[in-house]
């Protein structure tokens, strides 16, 4: 059986402000609960009349 979760810009770990250094350390501090990154992608989102680009990036482990 696996557990996924799912990282984004817009998760709360990155208090409103996308920081690379956070996102190493959250997905160092997964790891160390057993997650791995098993895939990432940037997805296009739509706001009205302007487009914005979000990285997700999908975590898996084995429960």
């Amino acid at each position: 059986m696996k557990e996924y979760k799912v990282l984004t810009q817009k998760d709360k770990l990155f208090s409103g402000k996308f920081d690379p250094l956070k996102l190493e350390a959250a997905i160092n501090s997964y790891a160390q609960q057993g997650f791995r990154v098993v895939g990432c992608a940037t997805a296009e989102i739509s706001a009205g009349f302007s487009n914005r680009e979000e990285m997700v990036i999908i975590l898996e482990r084995d429960i």
